[in-house]
């Protein structure tokens, strides 16, 4: 990567457009070699880069204190620093991570499907890597591991571009994936970063660098993914907001909403799984409605409620009609008192996102309804909408989620890191 490096603060400067055009380039001829790479090599240079975080982590903790510092003097967020702090609990998540991928199944070279032909033709459907994967993402250090690691393990090489306030964190991360590649015998390339904060090489990306980028995911805010939506000349796997529901139904049991809707909401505020609006059937409205909102209230969270919320509690705040379409991303939730499921599915279909909505009942009727209308990625019965993440999915992790309707939805893990194609198998045979 020193030759891509890019001197900041004064000094010669490359030409950005030129250094991504070169990354591009070295990224497809690392991606030819990734998808011939045997699963041991793979799997082993994500095994060594774990290891040298592990012994690198003073190392990596100074380089996210200046991050940190820096981040600070900028003003950022409690939720921002919290989204980009590394301690030695979380350097060594990483390092899990990286091994929890390295052990699961090889995605590439599987067998989807076979079948037979008339005329003898024998036909298998197989898994193949996508080739060359943009991840655009915002403050969290860690995606930088998570991204090139399951980039790496699908066979497809990947070029990151992380977050400014993120620049020096990121730097070490990659270094010991790169330190890992080149010890297993694989490019270096397979893995690259961005070497400047320069906005410009976003827009880089974005053209797709001459064809050489086959698909780009955006991890951040709700402008970066606007932007990338908009400006991309790729397809791009991602989600806009994530406005997340939870319809308490007729048949919920108390006790069980409530320490689902708790959880939904509270646990990470932060994250796009996080609960948004809580939906009510009238019919419980009498019994379920005062003990979930005073019990959100008296958590921490700020509830915006219709005039039904607004009645059982004077701390309750009048909702707007913005308030309905709002990912919050804090501890505040909208709250609104509905007739029923049909009511309830057709208030997620007017004001949700298609991300991950779920329905609390012992109904089964209702919950087979609610699960098969509800057009979201991810659509639960009785569990906290905190499921909503690839590696309690058991995929190893996810490089995001996906709320569109190709391949891809929902997280994005392994096998949704990989294409397919058809290999044809004859003996002779000539069409008519």
């Amino acid at each position: 990567m020193d030759k891509f490096r890019v001197i900041e603060g004064g000094g010669e400067r490359r030409d950005v457009q030129q250094t991504m055009m070169e990354m591009g380039l070295a990224a497809r001829r690392a991606a030819r070699a990734l998808a011939l790479a045997p699963r041991q090599r793979k799997n082993g240079a994500l095994m060594i880069a774990a290891g040298l975080l592990r012994t690198s982590v003073a190392d990596v903790i100074a380089a996210n204190a200046r991050d940190m510092e820096a981040a600070k003097a900028a003003g950022a967020s409690k939720a921002n620093l919290d989204r980009l702090l590394l301690n030695e609990a979380r350097v060594e998540a990483i390092a899990k991570g990286l091994e929890a991928i390295a052990e699961l199944p090889d995605p590439v070279g599987r067998v989807l499907a076979s079948f037979d032909r008339p005329n003898g033709l024998k036909i298998d459907r197989v898994a193949t890597p996508l080739g060359v994967i943009g991840v655009i993402y915002e403050s969290r250090p860690n995606v930088t591991a998570d991204a090139g690691a399951l980039c790496l393990k699908a066979g497809n090489a990947a070029i990151l571009r992380g977050g400014s306030d993120s620049f020096h964190s990121s730097r070490i991360i990659h270094a010991c994936l790169v330190e890992g590649l080149t010890s297993s015998g694989l490019p270096a390339e397979a893995i690259q970063l961005v070497p400047t904060r320069d906005r410009s090489a976003v827009g880089a990306m974005l053209t797709g660098l001459g064809g050489h980028i086959d698909v780009i995911v955006p991890r951040g805010g709700k402008s970066l993914v606007e932007r990338v939506q908009e400006d991309a000349r790729v397809p791009v796997f991602a989600h806009l907001e994530g406005i997340v529901h939870v319809y308490v139904d007729a048949g919920a049991e108390l006790e069980k909403a409530k320490k689902i809707v708790l959880n939904s909401k509270m646990r990470r505020t932060g994250i796009c799984g996080a609960a948004e609006t809580l939906l009510v059937d009238r019919a419980v409205a009498d019994t379920h409605l005062a003990p979930l909102v005073r019990m959100l209230l008296d958590a921490g969270c700020e509830v915006r409620g219709d005039p039904a919320a607004r009645a059982v509690d004077a701390r309750v705040v009048e909702a707007v009609e913005t308030d309905w379409r709002t990912e919050y991303l804090d501890a505040i939730i909208a709250v609104k008192v509905v007739n029923g499921v049909d009511e309830a599915i057709d208030h997620i279909e007017n004001y949700g996102s298609h991300h991950t909505d779920c329905v609390i009942t012992e109904n089964a009727h209702v919950a087979e309804r609610f699960l098969t209308e509800v057009d979201s990625a991810i659509v639960l019965h009785n569990a906290s909408t905190q499921f909503a993440d690839g590696g309690e999915f058991g995929f190893g992790g996810e490089i995001g989620i996906a709320t569109g309707r190709m391949h891809a939805r929902g997280p994005v893990g392994l096998e949704q890191l990989c294409s397919f194609n058809y290999r044809v198998r004859g003996d002779g045979q000539t069409r008519a």
